[in-house]
């Protein structure tokens, strides 16, 4: 909404935006955080009902300290997110270094000179986003910022506003809890095929992360280009920039996945992994570049979708595809014909060309457009 409104050249629509973003974002996640606390218990046995006493212990400690903190994080996101929108993603991104450092050096303290077990991991993740969330809330009351919030928050009460705000936060926000609920499900089959399996799957998931790692960055930014550029009407610019990022995606890929290739076996050996582990590692990695090829188009294109408002296509393709792909054939695969873990990965990819074939279509059908105009006028 406020990437669209800079692009009408409507700052003080933005910045309505900005202000009713803050307090929708705030609102929703106390409520997670009170969900969370309460339920603590509950939730943990639903999805993890049969691992150990002492570990389930440990998980609830963390659990109930990092809910603490959900407040502050998603204040921090929407701040973030407000900055990326107006061009500025070095604010975001010192305050994540910021973040991280008090969190890192608090594990250390925590854990090797308090001896605190997982608390002294869990109150320094709790205290890094409180203190983030502090100063992006600080500078974001920044007059001189094009998108600003109210310097003495005196947020308002919009409605009409934050039913367009939900519009499109709902379906994607559905999307990405949809995402990380079958990333569980999947880890959960992993965790009855056998220790090298469960190993060696950690470890190629952790190297994979870093080859979607360009991608996501492109993503974000790719949010801000196309909602300024719909906003101001400029579509034939949001195909042009989509199309170049995606190519500027395909080109960072390109040597990375390189690099990956050629030192994955000494990377690999960092882990101390088994001589079995070490080989599903590699070979996981080895497929996983390889799939990489439509990754792209299938995960940073649609994020123009979504920056003209086209979520909820986005949503029905992303959540029918995983859990008709990601998730259903992965446990055809295991359970019914016993395969390995690499395939696993083999339905992930799966999932991949659906979206691939999908997301291309919509964008080259132009249907996006029509959808953004028609609610534009």
């Amino acid at each position: 909404m406020a990437g669209q409104a800079l692009g009408m050249k409507d700052e003080k629509m933005a910045c309505l935006a900005a202000d009713q973003l803050l307090l929708v974002t705030t609102l929703i996640s106390l409520g997670i955080m009170a969900l969370s606390l309460l339920g603590n218990g509950l939730i943990l046995d639903l999805l993890y009902g049969s691992i150990e006493s002492d570990v389930m212990h440990n998980a609830s400690v963390y659990f109930y300290i990092t809910a603490l903190s959900f407040p502050f994080l998603a204040v921090y996101n929407s701040c973030a997110a407000l900055y990326r929108i107006m061009g500025n993603s070095k604010v975001s991104m010192k305050t994540s270094l910021l973040m991280n450092c008090i969190n890192v050096a608090g594990n250390a303290i925590g854990v090797y000179v308090l001896h605190a077990g997982v608390a002294g991991v869990a109150v320094p993740t709790l205290v890094s986003r409180a203190v983030a969330a502090i100063v992006m809330l600080i500078i974001i009351r920044d007059e001189k910022n094009q998108i600003h919030v109210d310097r003495h928050f005196k947020l308002g009460f919009r409605p009409d506003v934050i039913r367009e705000i939900l519009g499109i936060g709902i379906p994607n926000g559905m999307e990405n809890g949809m995402f990380q609920l079958g990333k569980i499900m999947v880890q959960s089959l992993v965790s009855t095929m056998g220790t090298a399996s469960i190993a060696g799957f950690a470890v190629a998931a952790n190297l994979a992360n870093i080859e979607y790692l360009p991608g996501l960055a492109i993503g974000m930014g790719l949010v801000t280009v196309a909602s300024r550029c719909a906003g101001a009407g400029e579509y034939d610019q949001v195909i042009y920039y989509t199309k170049k990022l995606v190519l500027l995606n395909y080109a960072i890929l390109a040597v990375l996945l390189l690099i990956l290739d050629i030192f994955r076996g000494p990377v690999i050996g960092i882990y101390n992994l088994s001589d079995e582990a070490a080989l599903i590692a590699s070979a996981m990695i080895l497929y996983h570049g390889f799939s990489m090829i439509i990754w792209p188009p299938a995960f940073a294109a649609p994020n123009a979708l979504r920056a003209v408002s086209d979520v909820t296509f986005t949503m029905l393709v992303s959540v029918g595809s995983m859990w008709a792909f990601r998730i259903g054939l992965a446990y055809v695969f295991v359970k019914f014909f016993d395969l390995p873990v690499l395939f696993v990965w083999v339905a992930m990819s799966f999932d991949w060309i659906f979206r691939f074939i999908l997301f291309i279509w919509r964008f080259k059908s132009g249907k996006w457009m029509q959808f953004h105009m028609a609610n534009n006028r």
